[in-house]
């Protein structure tokens, strides 16, 4: 059964907080962080060397050395110099807003100055520092940083701060006094109302925000002190609101790529404060912020997609997950330590990632250690629960399923309550339908971000119920506000969790509990059990694949890269397939996918004995 009630504390004080949601199945408790920040601690407490924003003078060192002895180190450095290399080679970058970002062009420096930056660091080279004072130049005459969207200027922070910091005493003092203004003014002050946005919210905005103006704060500390400190002080103060994200398992609601962005900047967060006062005041002691490594790696398939509920990307990166990593030096556990990936040939490696600089401070240290087999069934409570079963690591089916509930609010949320993804033989047979680019949608004025019940963002097939893999009722979307949470999880030889989607449906239906469940090796059940009410008229039970579909009697064969998967209605054989076409998909503005569909089929309302219907579908490996 699952665990209720279940919050750690380690090196930080807990306070139960109800979330805005106001929906007690959602809310957990919240961190409060250590927050001695004072002018007179900072004063006292403040490294007084440079570098001290990741890097310190002993992480330089060690860098250092172990580039010329350590092959990961050695590989990863060539890396980041062939990057900084090749920024050699691009033009300075301009003020150019994108719709309502500058964040394309913030995150292009953050990107220049991580490469430039620790090139630097490591070996003073003065053609570096000549374009890294150009860079600061260019960036810090820009009217502003777009205050209105605050992850630009966040970002744009953090990148002038590690300048500042890695080059400490070598840049002219025109270029210090002209970045420190900019930081002061188009940063910490940037909204006119002193100590900026200090970032309230419990999303990633938190993580980035904080993160950029903590770096700002420690930046202009020795000539700003009670400006710094203040912010210092009030960033502690809602840091945890966004670590209560991860409480109590370590799911990151908003889905896998978003854990790498708000994760990767409180890393950033921790390593700045560890650097700068020796502490990093319990944010990683924060119940569920270490398992959130377990989430991170569970969350990619065999066939190197991922899990891609909310706003998530399809698949990951060919590069070793620098993020991940800061866990595996953390626990030891050298399963979150991509060794080979971080091996690989230079030239073969996508561009690096925009904190990958930062992230060689920790990957520095790593010691080879032993490694822990990731869980082959795993379960996270939290504002989205989620459940995911697999063969293990050695396992020739390759079999993975991800399934999950929550609910539509939450950020990047989608309609996708009892959705799931299922592998098997390194297909994904059963799909989300993912994100959409922001700008694409945003530059024809449709209103992505609002999520009240009638919004636009639901019209989208990425967003809404009939784009996801799950039970819809009476044609109508689903409730908004509607949690489903996880009421059941079984470990063992066959698996098995349940969500309760009954809130999601308001009065269309008196229950649901839909069940997953791992019959064999090869296989994956779906049980519904389904309570009508007056107001029942039709039920639709939804599967979202690419795959060939062959309707047969009593279900369909799916074929895909050579492969087929069996789909049997094993309760109402007898009730009819249907496969829509989503490609085109029904709106110009919804995400192409090539081959995508939807299989249906209607559950006969008429089918309830005693208002009930127990309804079982069975997808297994090969074809009858």
């Amino acid at each position: 059964m699952i665990r209720k009630g279940r919050v750690a504390c380690s090196a930080i004080i807990v306070a139960l907080v109800v979330g805005s949601s106001g929906l007690a199945e959602g809310a957990s408790a919240l961190p409060m962080l250590e927050n001695p920040m004072s002018v007179d601690y900072l004063e006292r407490h403040l490294s007084p060397v440079h570098p001290r924003l990741v890097y310190t003078p002993a992480i330089v060192a060690e860098l250092k050395a172990k580039r010329l002895d350590d092959p990961v180190i050695g590989n990863m450095y060539s890396a980041i110099r062939l990057n900084a290399d090749r920024i050699l080679t691009e033009p300075l970058l301009e003020r150019t807003v994108i719709g309502r970002r500058l964040l394309a062009t913030s995150r292009e420096m953050l990107y220049r100055v991580n490469m430039l930056g620790v090139v630097y660091l490591v070996e003073r080279d003065a053609t570096i520092l000549a374009r890294m004072n150009e860079e600061l130049i260019a960036v810090c005459n820009f009217s502003d940083w777009l205050p209105s969207h605050f992850l630009g200027v966040a970002e744009m922070s953090l990148a002038v701060s590690l300048a500042l910091d890695w080059t400490d005493g070598d840049l002219p003092e025109t270029t210090v006094r002209l970045a420190k203004k900019a930081l002061l003014d188009k940063g910490l002050d940037a909204d006119g109302k002193g100590q900026a946005r200090i970032v309230a919210r419990k999303n990633n905005w938190n993580q980035v925000c904080n993160g950029g103006m903590i770096a700002a704060a420690i930046a202009l500390a020795d000539d700003e002190p009670e400006f710094a400190a203040k912010t210092l002080q009030r960033a502690l103060e809602e840091i945890p609101k966004a670590l209560g994200q991860y409480a109590p398992d370590g799911v990151y609601p908003e889905g896998s790529t978003y854990w790498s962005y708000g994760t990767s900047f409180s890393l950033i967060t921790i390593a700045m404060l560890e650097s700068a006062f020796g502490s990093d005041f319990g944010i990683s002691s924060a119940p569920g912020f270490m398992e959130s490594a377990t989430f991170r790696a569970l969350c990619t398939a065999p066939s190197g997609m991922y899990f891609n509920f909310a706003d998530c990307a399809d698949s990951r990166r060919i590069n070793g997950d620098v993020p991940l990593a800061w866990f595996a030096v953390k626990t030891g556990n050298k399963t979150f330590y991509e060794k080979e990936r971080f091996l690989q040939p230079v030239d073969a490696m996508d561009k690096l990632s925009r904190l990958d600089g930062a992230g060689m401070a920790w990957l520095s240290q790593y010691r080879e250690a032993e490694g822990q087999t990731l869980p082959a069934v795993w379960m996270g409570e939290g504002d989205n629960p989620i459940v995911i079963f697999s063969g293990g690591e050695s396992d020739p089916k390759r079999y993975y399923f991800g399934g999950k509930g929550g609910m539509a609010k939450s950020n990047h949320g989608n309609m996708d309550a009892g959705s799931f993804v299922f592998e098997l033989n390194g297909v994904r047979w059963v799909m989300d339908t993912g994100n959409q680019a922001y700008h694409d949608l945003e530059k024809t004025g449709f209103n992505l971000w609002s999520r009240k019940q009638d919004s636009q963002r639901w019209t989208l097939l990425t967003k809404n119920n009939l784009g996801h893999s799950t039970l819809t009722i009476n044609d109508e979307p689903f409730l908004v506000n509607g949690f489903a949470p996880l009421v059941d999880f079984k470990k063992g030889e066959h698996p098995e969790a349940a969500f309760d989607l009954s809130a999601v449906y308001g009065a269309n239906v008196t229950r649901v509990i839909r069940r997953f469940i791992k019959e064999d090796p090869a296989s994956l059940a779906i049980k519904d059990q389904i309570e009508v009410s007056e107001a029942t008229r039709k039920i639709t039970w939804q599967l979202i694949t690419t795959a060939e579909v062959g309707v047969i009697a009593g279900g369909a064969v799916l074929r895909q890269d050579g492969k087929s998967l069996l789909l049997e209605n094993r309760s109402h054989p007898q009730t009819d397939i249907r496969v829509v076409s989503l490609d085109p998909p029904p709106m110009k503005l919804d995400r192409q996918i090539d081959g995508l569909k939807r299989i249906e089929i209607n559950i006969p309302v008429t089918a309830a004995v005693d208002g009930k219907i127990d309804f079982m579908v069975k997808l297994s490996e090969g074809e009858k």
